[in-house]
């Protein structure tokens, strides 16, 4: 559905984004992650035609952005950051209004209608959009995306400035949209990504650094991680002297309880031990009901991979 192949964008000198490459799939919802700066603007930006790429091409549902703009543009429904809406106007004369910028003729009322109940705005269509919350304007931005019903939806910090009742409401709508429509998701809000996206894009330095599903790199991320999880039976402080000859083991931090009559231990050390913790603790006769590598979260993952000092491309598909 949504291709990028080689796209780089030069600003003289400076290179705003280099050499990306990546494909979604039709019906998915993807994260598209990065710190600030780090080109999620400017990928947007020539993915939906507004910029030009110094090099690279953008193919959206099988047409190219640059050889057939105005098919390609047909397909992409674009929420930037702020809502594009003119304030003067009520709900409906922009949509409407929206609606004739983009050609749309067949069935428009009906098309109109069914947009305004999917973001949940039919009871404010004639009310004055500077009128409306800074949640709703958000819908009205949304649903001026959907008009035209594109394949492709690109929504860049939709949950920016919104309440946490807005917020979740919002992820709702987002998720009926991935029935119906490819959706690329740009936030900061790590939270918000894993709830709706089945899969994240992560860059930075203007490259993408990893790209799959957060259980895959997660895992990914584990191979070279020392941090494992354990439950098991005895005495706390007893366990760590035992587990404290093991030259490898960096720190042991006693976790909350979350079984009667256990003990929680999280590890900190140079590798994956696993082996030689179970050796230790059967040694010692200390049961292990539970052992396994720490789950990262989406925050934790960003973090790790997008550190300066340790980063490396990472695919984790």
């Amino acid at each position: 559905m949504v291709e990028v192949k080689n796209l780089t964008k030069k600003y003289g000198s400076r290179i705003g984004i280099e050499n990306l490459n990546f494909s979604i799939n039709a019906g998915e919802i993807v994260g598209f992650l990065g710190p600030n700066g780090a080109g999620k603007t400017t990928t947007m930006n020539i993915m939906t035609g507004f910029i030009a790429a110094t090099e690279g091409d953008v193919i959206i549902n099988g047409l190219d952005i640059v050889a057939e703009p105005e098919r390609a543009k047909a397909n992409i429904g674009y929420l930037p950051d702020t809502p594009p809406v003119y304030g003067e106007m009520r709900v409906n004369e922009y949509l409407n209004f929206v609606a004739d910028i983009k050609g749309v003729c067949k069935n428009r009322k009906e098309m109109l209608s069914n947009i305004m109940e999917q973001v949940n705005i039919s009871e404010q269509s004639r009310r004055l959009i500077r009128n409306l919350s800074r949640g709703y304007r958000q819908r009205v931005g949304l649903a001026q995306a959907m008009v035209g019903e594109p394949k492709v939806i690109i929504m860049d910090e939709p949950t920016t400035g919104l309440d946490p009742k807005q917020i979740i409401e919002m992820r709702g709508v987002i998720r009926q949209l991935g029935k119906k429509h490819t959706v690329i998701l740009s936030s900061h809000i790590m939270q918000e990504v894993s709830a709706v996206c089945d899969r994240v894009l992560i860059i930075n330095q203007g490259k993408i650094v990893a790209q799959g599903t957060t259980e895959n790199l997660s895992a990914g991320l584990q191979k070279n991680s020392g941090q494992t999880l354990i439950r098991a039976k005895g005495d706390a402080t007893q366990i760590q002297q035992a587990l404290s000859v093991l030259p490898e083991i960096i720190d042991i931090i006693e976790e909350p309880q979350k079984e009667p009559g256990t003990i929680e231990f999280l590890i900190n050390a140079d590798t994956d031990i696993r082996e030689a913790i179970f050796t230790c603790m059967a040694k010692n006769n200390f049961p292990i009901l539970q052992m396994k590598p720490k789950e990262l979260s989406l925050e934790e993952i960003f973090l790790s991979i997008t550190d300066l000092k340790t980063r490396t491309d990472y695919n984790g598909n």
